[in-house]
């Protein structure tokens, strides 16, 4: 079992940074992908960012690349998401996930399948 908690989340007016980070603990592995998805009201949940577990290459969403950044902290067994210049729009419940293995195929890290491991999410509400 993997277990992620994240923390960081709160209220900041547009145009405004936040920083939220994923600690996790469990069985931990040395392949696959942490990512980062949120959920606004009434929408489904989508595909923010993720980092593959060794740190080395990182994927974004059109609608946050050049904002926002992942990160990982291998010694601490930790992923952030650095989110600058924040918009009305980012506003969600943010969560982390892992996903235990390499997949194959193009924008396979963007599905939620495969991501066997959440943690309980963080609210971001970014203000007009």
């Amino acid at each position: 079992q993997v277990q992620l908690v994240e923390s960081g989340g709160g209220l900041v007016q547009a145009g405004g940074s936040l920083k939220l980070s994923c600690a996790a603990s469990g069985r931990t592995s040395s392949s696959g992908y942490m990512g980062w998805f949120r959920q606004a009201p009434g929408k489904e949940r989508e595909f923010v960012s993720a980092i593959t577990w060794s740190g080395v290459t990182t994927y974004y969403s059109d609608s946050v690349k050049g904002r926002f950044t992942i990160s990982r902290d291998s010694a601490k067994n930790t992923v952030s998401l650095q989110m600058n210049s924040l918009k009305p729009e980012d506003t969600a419940a943010y969560y982390c996930a892992a996903k235990l293995y390499y997949c194959s195929g193009s924008g396979c890290y963007e599905r939620l399948a495969g991501y066997g491991y959440w943690g309980q999410g963080t609210q971001v509400t970014v203000s007009s």
